[in-house]
Order: structure tokens, then C-alpha cells, then sequence
């Protein structure tokens, strides 16, 4: 891409994730904000190298099954989600859908208060979670290889960390 296009956001492009500031794409705001230089063109499909090693993995769904994954899946976010009912707390709301059929492997738990410090207490713990502004923790208990018991341990570890 020649330099004097490089950094010209006002130019007709075709927008897209990987093409997106990396510092807001999270935000998920209504507008398209590019990256500097020619990483500001990309699309949405990611690159062929990284998609390679993918193809490995797509065994091992094979062999679990899909079937018993998304059971599996629908028991761990119920779990969590019955846990999480437990604590009967006003410093966090769940707003996931509560029927199984309508979510996916994970829960969405809007947090009142210091939202990000509890992010952070949980990954100093080693617990992984996916964050999204301005105060939604996103909790997913992957079903190929996480347990009930890892589940118990984030949901305690999540209350402790709320204070």
C-alpha cells in the first residue's frame, strides 16, 4: 500500500474486525475506527497461517462429538448459573438469557461496581474471563476440557473477588 493511502481513514474501504483500532474494537461502538497503515485495510477472515494449525483441532471436536459438547456446554453454563443464583447478590446481574437454548457456552454477568478490578483479581488467579466495556464480564466454561469442579472454583473465586 503506498504511504500516502496508508493512513487516509476517509477512503472508501470495505471495514473490517481485524482492520479495526485494536485499542476500541471491543467497544463495539457504532463506528469503524482503522488501524494505522496498511493493518487499517484488513477484513474480517483471519490470516491462513493462523488458521492452519486449526484444522488440528477440528479432530478433536470430532472425536468428543458436537452433540455431547453443546450437552455438556449446557449443563456447565447451568451449573454457574445456578451458583451464581446462590449468592442472592445485588453487586452483579446476570443477563444472559436463562433458557439454555438461547445462549451459547457462556454466561454475561453485568457488575455493579469495580468491574475491572474483579477482572483482574480473577487473572491473577489464573481464572480467564472475556471483558467487554463498560461492565460485562463474560464467563465461558469451555465444554472439551473444563469441569464442574472448574466451574465451583469460578464462581467462588468470582463472589470472593466482588468483596
Amino acid at each position: 500500500m503506498h504511504e500516502r493511502h496508508a493512513h487516509a481513514s476517509d477512503l472508501p474501504r470495505f471495514a473490517g474486525w481485524w482492520g479495526h483500532d485494536q485499542d476500541t474494537r471491543f467497544r463495539m461502538g457504532p463506528n469503524f475506527q482503522p488501524m494505522a497503515g496498511a493493518e487499517g485495510w484488513q477484513l474480517s477472515n483471519p490470516p491462513i497461517m493462523a488458521l492452519a494449525p486449526l484444522r488440528a483441532s477440528l479432530e478433536i471436536f470430532a472425536a468428543a462429538g458436537i452433540e455431547h459438547l453443546r450437552k455438556k456446554s449446557i449443563l456447565l453454563t447451568g451449573y454457574l448459573e445456578f451458583l451464581l443464583d446462590q449468592a442472592r447478590s445485588d453487586k452483579f446481574t446476570l443477563i444472559t438469557p436463562r433458557d439454555p437454548e438461547r445462549r451459547g457456552a457462556q454466561l454475561s454477568i453485568r457488575i455493579q461496581q469495580n468491574g475491572r478490578a474483579v477482572l483482574d483479581r480473577l487473572i491473577a488467579e489464573g481464572i480467564l474471563c472475556d471483558w467487554r466495556e463498560p461492565d460485562i464480564l463474560r464467563a465461558a466454561p469451555i465444554p472439551l476440557y473444563s469441569t464442574f469442579g472448574d466451574v465451583h472454583r469460578f464462581a467462588d473465586r468470582f463472589l470472593t473477588a466482588l468483596g
